[in-house]
């Protein structure tokens, strides 16, 4: 995918950002990329000869000077609350620090300079408490995938802010502006993203469409495409958003950062304000889940590559396989099976269990139904 002009200092920042982590290999990064070993080579070594002024055009005047004042000091920090007004004490500390000022206040000197030029309204703070989350060991573990509320523009209908987090490193790896939450929109931006980024290992959403509907259209189009590229897919339990917690609190973010109180034109306009915020989100704005680190720095490519072909549909020796026809229904045994419609032409496994009579019928690698023969027949 080449690198587009309104993305490309987006694109730089990760690219430099995961070339640098630990154990990276540059010459996998450049392909994902898609740029050559030598330009991938030159903006690493511009990042660090001269940090982020290196990896633009155009000359930036310093942020910091060792002569600055006190006053100098807390005017950044207000200019910084400015640009990112739903930023607390910690996450300006750590940016400004970031960004290299030298004696930056502890948080509650912070705070209290934000509450002095009224920049704090005391019962929105009161309603934000810190919770522990559980999270998954290692990045494109897990996916987290659903779409923010539709949100009104001036022209052409609603945006469908599409979102995919990674668990491990709440690195938003989609936020697509779409103009409708079908299949095939929703394909064509994982596409884009499984080309760049590998595929994870397990994906979760919940159970609307285009992800699944009742206990017999659990799977969908989209979902057994998923499936056939070798990725696990589980839904959150109905009424429990917060199954998708971290998915959910990034559209809060979202909202809070990029959305209030903006009016948008139409979709471009969207995308990029939704393209600005995704950047600050993974490479500025320090987490506090993640010890005020960014996402960038937990966050590296799956070595899963994407095929562009469906890989073939394999099974072992001893699987009793057979074709889902109409309907979703299998016939196996003298019984009627029924299945996901959406698997209607695809061949599934039967496969014997522990228990005498009891089989588990699985599509790809993934246990789909479970079958007990022992049951009378309906």
């Amino acid at each position: 995918m080449p690198w587009r002009p309104v993305d490309t200092m987006t694109l730089r920042f990760e690219f430099v950002h995961l070339a640098l982590q630990e154990g990276s290999n540059i010459a996998f990064l450049c392909k994902r990329f898609n740029i050559s070993r030598p330009t991938g080579y030159k903006w690493i070594s511009r990042f660090l000869e001269t940090g982020v002024e290196g990896l633009i055009d155009l000359s930036r005047k310093p942020l910091t000077c060792p002569h600055k004042t006190v006053t100098a000091t807390e005017d950044a920090i207000l200019k910084l609350r400015e640009e990112h007004q739903a930023w607390g004490a910690r996450k300006l500390r750590k940016r400004l620090e970031k960004l290299g000022h030298q004696g930056v206040p502890v948080p509650s000197t912070i705070t209290a300079i934000l509450r002095r030029n009224g920049c704090i309204d005391p019962a929105e703070s009161d309603k934000h408490t810190a919770f522990q989350r559980f999270e998954h060991p290692y990045p494109n573990d897990l996916w987290q995938m659903d779409f923010k509320g539709s949100i009104p523009m001036k022209h052409h209908g609603r945006c469908h802010p599409l979102t995919v987090l990674d668990d491990h490193s709440r690195f938003s790896v989609v936020l697509v502006a779409c103009a409708n939450e079908r299949t095939e929109t929703v394909k064509a931006a994982l596409i884009e993203a499984f080309r760049q980024y590998g595929l994870p290992y397990r994906m979760t959403m919940d159970n609307g469409s285009p992800w699944g509907n009742d206990q017999y259209n659990d799977l969908t189009p989209l979902t057994v495409w998923l499936i056939r590229n070798e990725i696990r897919v589980s839904h959150s339990r109905p009424y429990h958003p917060q199954t998708q917690g971290k998915d959910e609190r990034f559209h809060r973010t979202l909202v809070a950062e990029a959305i209030a109180g903006r009016v948008f034109e139409d979709l471009a306009d969207c995308q990029l304000r939704f393209d600005t915020f995704r950047h600050c989100y993974n490479l500025e704005r320090p987490h506090e889940s993640l010890g005020m680190e960014t996402p960038m720095t937990r966050y590296k490519p799956s070595r899963r590559t994407y095929s562009e072909i469906l890989p073939e549909i394999q099974y072992a020796p001893d699987d009793e396989i057979r074709k889902v026809q109409a309907e979703g229904k299998v016939s196996f045994k003298g019984r009627c099976v029924r299945l996901a419609k959406a698997l209607r032409g695809q061949p599934v496994a039967f496969r014997p269990t522990i228990r005498d009579g009891e089989y588990g019928v699985y599509f790809c690698s993934q246990k789909i139904a479970e079958v007990d023969l022992k049951e009378q027949k309906v």
